[in-house]
């Protein structure tokens, strides 16, 4: 096991040119390699400098980069004109659609009795090792997994071999993980390497993955001086230290500690990513633990168009609602077509409020009635786009006619809480 590349700190800057060599010296250290297949995130991580690391890992391989599998989990398919804006000049011909629902096979299972152990006796099933085919049968004699390490909601800090075991995972394996983290609780979770899911990803990749080339490019990625995205570290191995590493980072670069809790927060969900809540309540997600009780929090959505970007998700969402824990595990309880879809199951939780502080979106292209109908407030966007200008802004607190605001320009960026909560 082998660490090729680490290098990081709070307020280091990793240049574009800076990225390139490290990754150069880390693929050189690898020995030569005929079959590669790159495995990096979409384009709900445009600033994790994956779509350069792939396009320069097609610059150093060539003709031997045979295949690019986004790890879409249950995201829609990226169009030619998102490829070309994250990845550039890498041909199309190159890129393969993940369908969780059709294109994998299981590896092997986590048993049920590490599930019950996990969930705090809460769950009772299996837990299937699932990857796209091209990971393990694909032929290839190296998989780079590239990504962004920072606090998740899920997994309680995103990539590992969540990229591979959840991002390029299957139906069941996504579903089951996402309501396990789910019933355990979000807050108790995000933010902290080691937790119940991040566990049973572990368990599942030291039996099941060791014999399949697969090497980590994991970045960290932080908000800059001007609110611009900048670079802070780059670890690169083949290991678990790998990601101590890389989380470790995130934890100093991605976490904001607040000495007291937001009574108003605005976030602003840019168009190019956000397109469903499905991806937009990260808004909830990563400021639940900053917000007071009763507190507001508005998300300027100018893309958002639906609610999940699986047809079959969207509509469950539709049927049942943003509604709070309970109601959700009364609803799969009682209700086959939930109880099929668990990870729609635990999303609903993921984006409920708990009834603690209110919730209001702005969404471009969605009405009143269906945003109110998903069990959210409804606010104009044009109106609070005036009121609340996102160019405006700053990060953090502002006074806007009088009201203090808490401003957050991207939500995937980090992860927000004050003391009393965290």
């Amino acid at each position: 096991m082998s660490l090729y590349v680490a290098k990081g700190g709070p307020g280091l800057e990793i240049c574009l040119a800076e990225m390139q060599s490290l990754l150069f010296e880390a693929l050189g250290k690898l020995g030569e390699r005929r079959h590669v297949l790159a495995v990096p995130p979409d384009l709900t991580r445009r600033e994790s400098r994956a779509g350069e690391l792939t396009r320069y890992a097609y610059e150093y391989y060539g003709s031997r980069l045979e295949a690019i599998l986004p790890a879409l989990g249950t995201h829609a398919a990226m169009s030619h004109t998102q490829l070309t804006s994250m990845f550039g000049k890498v041909p199309y011909e190159l890129f393969r659609v993940h369908n969780w629902r059709t294109d994998t096979e299981t590896l092997g299972d986590v048993p049920a009795t590490f599930i019950r152990e996990q969930s705090e006796g809460k769950l009772d099933y299996p837990w299937p090792a699932q990857v796209n085919r091209l990971v393990r049968s694909g032929g290839f004699d190296l998989v780079l997994s590239i990504g962004q390490v920072v606090p998740h909601e899920v997994s309680g800090m995103a990539n590992y071999n969540k990229n591979i075991l959840i991002g390029a995972g299957g139906r069941d394996s996504i579903n089951r993980s996402h309501y396990l983290g789910a019933v355990y609780g979000m807050e108790r979770i995000m933010g902290r390497a080691e937790n119940p899911v991040r566990c049973v990803l572990n368990y599942a990749s030291d039996r099941f993955l060791r014999h399949i080339p697969i090497v980590y490019v994991l970045t960290v990625v932080g908000v800059g001086g001007s609110g611009g995205s900048v670079l802070r570290g780059l670890f690169i191995g083949d290991d678990v230290e790998c990601f101590h590493r890389a989380a470790e980072l995130s934890l100093k670069v991605n976490f904001v500690m607040l000495d007291r809790p937001i009574h108003k927060a605005v976030v602003y969900l840019d168009p190019r990513e956000y397109q469903s809540t499905w991806l937009g309540n990260k808004a909830v997600y990563r400021t639940r633990m900053a917000l007071a009780d009763g507190a507001d929090l508005l998300i300027l959505a100018p893309g958002v168009k639906e609610f999940g970007e699986d047809r079959g998700i969207d509509a469950l969402i539709r049927k049942y609602g943003y509604r709070g824990t309970p109601r959700t595990l009364a609803s799969v309880g009682s209700n086959g077509d939930l109880a099929d879809d668990l990870s729609a199951a635990a999303h609903l939780i993921h984006g409920s409020s708990e009834g603690r502080f209110s919730i209001t979106w702005c969404p471009g292209h969605l009405s009143r009635e269906e945003v109110e109908g998903a069990g959210f407030a409804y606010g104009d966007l044009r109106t609070m786009l005036a009121r609340y200008d996102p160019a405006k802004l700053l990060p953090g607190k502002n006074m806007v006619n009088g009201e203090e605001i808490f401003f957050i320009a991207n939500p995937g960026l980090g992860l927000w809480a004050y003391r009393g909560r965290f």
